[in-house]
């Protein structure tokens, strides 16, 4: 198993993966990178979709090896 961070941004705001996960293999990375993906975005204000937000996943050694963009989330028509 290798350790990843998965870090979230819109080019303008960050949250940082400090800690990282341990993933193996590339479907339990992609796996994972969605599932942060939609932790951070359960946190994001009710005015933002998510459109702009990604999840840039790291080794250890600060390489980028995979870019995650979040589930643009349907915005309620007003009626």
């Amino acid at each position: 198993m290798t350790r990843y961070r998965f870090h979230c941004t819109n080019g303008s705001e960050c949250i940082l993966d400090a800690e990282g996960s341990l993933v193996r293999g590339p479907d339990a990375l992609a796996r994972r990178a969605r599932q942060v993906a939609a932790a951070a975005q359960r946190s994001l204000g009710p005015g933002d979709d998510g459109a702009a937000w990604r999840v840039s996943v790291h080794d250890l050694t600060g390489r980028q090896v995979w870019v995650e963009p979040f589930v643009v989330r349907e915005t309620a028509l007003a009626a």
